[in-house]
């Protein structure tokens, strides 16, 4: 049998130098020099320099390979001459003499992109041609790179003790918080299997089944719009559960675990754990979102009780907040316009009010003719504000103010080059509330409806459902959430009555999750659990911008996929084999 090649492509060393040996790979430069033609050839691991020389016809066949054609080379190791090393590959001080050549795939069209040229090229057309794309090595070492990370998350997991157990893919639909993708059954006319949108009841009914500690590299299916983090249709998370565990469990697994991955799998300092743990009322006060960025050392204050009785409309019958910008004063008036600006074009807020600190700790600026020395003697003690700080004020109701306070602390970060560079850090956000008001102003769950109140049933039923919180909790790092967790309550009376709360009867949870809660009448042990997302994570460790760029085969921004033509059309009979009529009409 033919043996197309004995060594790759970025092995050869000047140890082998006089030894024959056979390569394999992509042509990706031929250098006409006329009576010598050099290939660079490729492959997965590397490059080398092949020269043609000597054999009149063996120079002509190299001529005329088109770039991106895969050959096999045979010949002898030799050194470079010394003023053509080429110190930027791990082969450049050898270069392989053919002795023969054999074409293995000829590209036989023209390239609709230049591979590894660098040059721009439209995302349509990369995902069209992807399996040209991913000869880029920019993309084949994202996707080499992403096989490290989930075969390190992997041993992490089993080195802890954790069992991997592979959960179905066709299960039922019930409602986990997006769109479920649905199959039409051809044996049970008008029933549908769903795709999971995690393995959230799997994972829960393994913990009933003895299962003590399992985890799984889960594909997840939610038909939900595309944004530079989340792709459409598809994500992985590495799926963890623990019987007999606490909030505190896990976090001590998955600590260690995240501080290893980002750690060995790049060259960034990573804060050391345990994690900050951050309640969620506090994350909203303080940072204005839920999955804050520690690396920003803008902190957000409230200062609604100095200015109740101030005479000023924009303050009244207002939540008011503040950022204080150490030395911020010293901008000049440009910098505020700007703010500014951006507050009311991208943040849709009515305006953005700010001040400067004086020498004298008097204010400066358009607010100042309205906050008497009184009230500014009082905003300055309670916030420690010094002179040439500058202050940016948020008014609105509550909610809108810690939102808009958030987006503009993050955004003084940025223009203000505070963030802190090149290193990740991770907070816990806990205490989520169990509750909250939905848009119709009745109350409905507010995170998972499947975990356990805080305080048990007793809160469930002596506290105002608002104000109970729950053991939910967020891993965040540098301002993305990487996942959600929780305690999972596993008790049928306190799920009955945290769903009557919402207005949900028995009934429902029966008929919604009828394993789950079927299951949990048999003896089911306190579990908890959690799963990062594995995308984000390597979105992260690649300081990639776009969670496309770490995926082998993606889908665009619009949930299709370019190079195999999905969603497509199928054909009358198979429509027919799972009992389904197409009523489409067009859109206009």
């Amino acid at each position: 049998m033919e043996t197309y090649r004995t060594h790759n492509c970025s092995e050869i060393r000047e140890e082998h130098v006089g030894q024959k040996i056979k390569l394999a790979g992509w042509v990706q430069v031929v250098r006409d020099l006329g009576g010598v033609v050099f290939i660079d050839l490729r492959d997965q691991y590397g490059i080398t320099q092949i020269v043609f020389s000597g054999n009149d016809k063996l120079v002509e066949t190299a001529k005329r390979i088109p770039n991106e054609s895969t050959i096999s080379v045979s010949g002898t190791v030799r050194k470079r001459d010394e003023e053509t090393i080429n110190k930027n590959i791990v082969t450049g001080y050898v270069e392989l003499a053919a002795e023969s050549v054999e074409i293995l795939g000829k590209r036989l069209k023209n390239l609709p992109f230049e591979i590894n040229s660098g040059k721009e090229v439209r995302e349509d057309l990369r995902l069209q041609y992807r399996f040209l794309d991913i000869r880029n090595d920019r993309i084949k070492e994202n996707i080499i790179f992403r096989a490290k990370v989930i075969q390190y998350l992997r041993n992490q997991m089993i080195q802890r003790g954790f069992l991997e157990v592979q959960t179905p893919i066709l299960t039922s639909s019930s409602p986990e918080g997006a769109r479920d993708y649905l199959v039409p059954s051809r044996i049970y006319p008008g029933k549908f299997y769903a795709l999971p949108q995690a393995p959230q009841q799997f994972k829960q009914l393994l913990m009933v089944s003895g299962i003590d500690k399992y985890f799984q590299i889960a594909p997840c299916f939610r038909d939900e719009d595309a944004r530079a983090d989340r792709a459409p249709g598809e994500f992985y998370q590495l799926d963890m559960e623990m019987a007999f565990a606490t909030q505190e469990d896990v976090f001590n697994v998955m600590e260690e675990v995240m501080y290893n991955v980002f750690k060995d799998m790049s060259d960034i300092e990573v804060a050391q754990y345990p994690f900050p743990r951050i309640p969620y009322l506090e994350a909203m006060e303080k940072y204005g979102s839920d999955k804050p960025d520690l690396r920003n050392p803008l902190i957000i204050q409230d200062v609604t009780n100095i200015f109740e009785n101030l005479d000023f409309n924009a303050f009244k019958n207002k939540t008011v907040k503040i950022i204080c910008v150490p030395n911020g004063g010293e901008n000049p008036r440009s910098f505020f316009e700007g703010m500014t600006e951006y507050a009311i074009e991208e943040c849709k807020a009515k305006g953005l009010a700010w001040l400067k600190v004086n020498e004298d700790l008097t204010l400066q600026g358009p607010i100042a003719k309205f906050i008497t020395p009184e009230y500014t003697e009082k905003l300055l003690n309670q916030i420690g504000a010094k002179a040439n700080d500058a202050l940016f004020f948020i008014a609105e109701q509550k909610a809108i103010a810690q939102k808009l306070a958030g987006q503009i602390r993050q955004e003084l970060g940025k223009r203000l080059d505070l963030i802190e560079k090149n290193i990740y850090k991770f907070c816990w956000i806990v205490d989520f509330p169990m509750y909250e008001l939905n848009d119709e102003g009745k109350i409905d769950f507010c995170h998972n409806p499947f975990s356990m109140p805080q305080g048990g049933l007793k809160a469930l039923e002596e506290k105002e459902p608002l104000d109970i919180v729950a053991y939910q909790y967020d891993i965040v790092c540098n301002g993305i959430e990487l996942s959600s967790g929780a305690v999972r309550n596993h008790d049928p009376e306190i799920m009955i009555k945290a769903f009557e709360i919402a207005g949900y009867d028995k009934n429902v949870i029966e008929e919604k999750f009828p394993a789950l809660f079927n299951a949990f009448h048999y003896g089911a042990p306190p579990h908890a659990g959690i799963a990062p997302g594995i995308d984000r994570i390597i979105m992260m460790l690649r300081n990639e911008e776009n969670i496309r760029e770490i995926i082998a085969f993606p889908m665009n921004s619009k949930a299709q996929d370019l190079l195999m033509g999905a969603p497509g059309k199928v054909t009358q009979k198979q429509l027919d084999e799972v009992h389904i009529k197409i009523d489409v009409k067009d859109k206009k």
